[in-house]
């Protein structure tokens, strides 16, 4: 019994992040290099990757990555790109919802989730430049250094 115990935790472990938190979303999908960074773990990217609130995503200069978050937003990340999940909260039952983010460098492809759709004011994409005010269903963004 005890064996059974480990192994279900053990199996389990990669799903939880290390404050305890469940994944918002997943890598669904990867070219090249790439790579998730989550409490200053940097894990190459893989499909079925967690990501956490707080997770920096990469790609290098030959590298693409797609994500799902559990809202339902898909993202898909050009080469040479850095992207943060600052905060993702998502609890419409609770109307606690927001995703808040930021664009460092190469571009995004974003397609609206159901946080976008209940309380549109409640996505904003940083760039170096200026935020994003998300207020539509899909849109193309590059950040050049």
């Amino acid at each position: 019994m005890r064996g059974l115990i480990l192994m279900v935790a053990l199996l389990l472990a990669p799903c939880v992040g290390a404050a305890g938190e469940e994944p918002i979303g997943y890598v669904k999908t990867i070219t090249g290099d790439a790579s998730v960074t989550t409490d200053d773990k940097k894990v190459v990217a893989a499909v079925g990757t967690p990501l956490y609130q707080g997770s920096l995503m990469e790609t290098g200069k030959k590298g693409s990555m797609g994500v799902t978050f559990k809202d339902g937003t898909v993202m898909s990340f050009g080469a040479d790109t850095v992207f943060k999940v600052d905060e993702f909260l998502y609890a419409p039952t609770q109307g606690k919802l927001k995703f808040a983010s930021k664009l460092a460098k190469g571009s995004l492809n974003y397609v609206s989730g159901v946080i976008e759709k209940l309380k549109p004011d409640a996505v904003v994409v940083a760039t170096p430049k200026g935020n994003i005010g998300v207020r539509g269903t899909q849109f193309l963004v590059v950040v050049e250094e």
